[in-house]
């Protein structure tokens, strides 16, 4: 099997074309820069001919095949499936926005964090991926699309902080100028609360954005839908956050998916106003996805009446925009039914 040269970074292409191919070290610029524009090794048409044939003999350039993608009209959502060399589907998103194009990165096939109103985690973990892997979605992207892609999302399939070493080379070589140069703060981590992982964030100095998803606010109820949280108990998790904030002076977002009947109620309210207060801690409500005989959507009301009682404690809240509702686009949907067809409509 060839191996992938949007593995390495650009120190990592020097070595290899000077020691491998006996080529000057302006060539692993070269080539660096082709692969943050896309190309495919047959298009990097400043190397000489027989070295990119020599390079072809060994290596292809990404490790991700797209599959095929869908597209929501009204809220400008796209939503893609590649394959991985070894024949996993993993997905991402690109969501347009004033600002630029986000894309919604996915670090793991599967995850095996359990959550019970997840899609992505519901066959358990397949394989970390690798960085290389994850730039490939971004690249794969930006080159269909036409356009740079200004901000990251770690929050497709997957845990980010249960791959660390793997999402720590990738962040860094997505904010390297040699990479795809964005800025820390166009970077956003979403996590289920992996304790360990954000004590290694503060002491690598990996300040992105950070989002722990919470959605239930006492250890009682989020142990009912959070297996996690036996490891790691909110308060935990809670302290962490606060440390990751003095450390990077990032503001922490709360995820909180509204489950009708379950983390709703006036006391859930007036516990996230404890976790909250004498913080700027932003609580993002988010209206549970529909998920195979477990969740449905919630009724008309039940946002409209937690959002008066979050006002009457002046917390924080902002409402996450539905998007891509019509093409699968929360975590796992589209790549879980996809996979399904694949072997047979299972």
């Amino acid at each position: 099997m060839k191996d992938y040269l949007i593995n390495y970074d650009k120190t990592a292409l020097e070595y290899i074309i000077t020691h491998g191919y006996n080529q000057p070290v302006f060539r692993a610029g070269q080539i660096n820069g082709w692969l943050y524009k896309g190309a495919e090794i047959c298009e990097m048409h400043n190397l000489p001919s027989a070295f990119r044939l020599a390079l072809a003999d060994k290596y292809e350039a990404f490790p991700l095949s797209y599959k095929f993608d869908l597209y929501e009209e009204k809220t400008d959502t796209r939503k893609f499936i590649f394959s991985t060399a070894d024949g996993i589907f993993i997905e991402s998103v690109a969501l347009n926005y004033d600002h630029g194009i986000c894309v919604c990165v996915s670090t793991q096939a599967g995850c095996r964090m359990g959550c019970a109103f997840c899609e992505s985690g519901k066959g358990g973990l397949i394989r970390n991926l690798t960085p290389g892997e994850m730039l490939s979605q971004i690249i794969r992207i930006s080159k269909m699309l036409g356009r740079r892609i200004t901000n990251i999302v770690l929050m497709g399939s997957g845990e980010p902080l249960d791959n660390y070493d793997n999402v720590k080379e990738f962040i860094l070589r997505a904010n390297s100028p040699d990479g795809l140069s964005i800025s820390m703060r166009n970077i956003t981590l979403s996590t289920c609360g992996i304790v360990s992982g954000i004590k290694r964030l503060i002491e690598d100095k990996i300040f992105v954005n950070l989002s722990l998803s919470l959605h239930a606010p006492s250890h009682e109820l989020r142990s009912k839908i959070m297996p996690v949280e036996k490891a790691y108990n909110i308060n935990e998790a809670i302290q962490a956050c606060k440390q990751y904030r003095k450390e990077s002076s990032r503001r922490i977002t709360l995820e909180y998916c509204l489950i009708e009947g379950f983390n709703d109620t006036a006391e859930c309210a007036k516990a996230l106003y404890q976790i909250c207060k004498n913080t700027d801690m932003l609580i993002n409500l988010i209206d549970v996805n529909s998920t195979k005989g477990k969740y449905t959507r919630n009724s008309a009301h039940c946002m409209r009446n937690f959002v008066e009682k979050l006002k009457s404690y002046n917390i924080n809240y902002t409402i996450r925009r539905r998007l891509g509702s019509s093409i699968n686009a929360a975590c796992g949907q589209l790549r879980s039914e996809y996979a399904a067809n694949q072997n047979g409509g299972a």
